[in-house]
């Protein structure tokens, strides 16, 4: 039976290593796509490029945290779950601080597209004046 537990405790050593190695990579990969994107559409001047990276760094983020989560089930210290556990806070406050990001990124592009819609508002022909509003183009 002893060799059967301790069997099975490999296992799921093994299992959860794996795990957390796949997720870590997801990671890596999924910053690493955004980054050469956001990258190549700053270069194109496009916009919102901002809240694209930010995005993307949060979701990566999430995959890293996951995995660190996971390691959780493995760990024999408490010094050992003391440094995940601060590893685990340090992550979710950087995803906190980028959701925010993205929730204030989202509000400024928002006003800008307002003021874009007002600026063309603005500039509408002399003629298109006198029409009722759901006859202008």
């Amino acid at each position: 039976m002893d060799a059967f537990i301790t069997f099975m405790d490999t296992a799921l050593v093994f299992i959860v290593e794996i795990s957390t190695t796949i997720l870590e990579l997801f990671g890596i990969c999924i910053l690493v796509y955004n980054a050469v994107r956001c990258f190549v559409g700053w270069i194109r001047h496009e916009s919102g490029i901002r809240l694209k990276l930010a995005q993307g760094i949060a979701l990566a983020l999430e995959f890293k945290m996951g995995g660190e989560v996971l390691r959780t089930v493995v760990v024999r210290e408490w010094a050992e779950l003391g440094i995940l556990g601060a590893i685990i806070v340090l992550r979710g406050a950087l995803t906190f601080l980028i959701h925010w990001e993205i929730k204030n990124e989202e509000k400024a592009l928002e006003k800008k597209d307002q003021k874009k819609q007002q600026t063309v508002r603005r500039k509408r022909l002399p003629a298109e004046e006198n029409l009722p509003d759901d006859t202008r183009l």
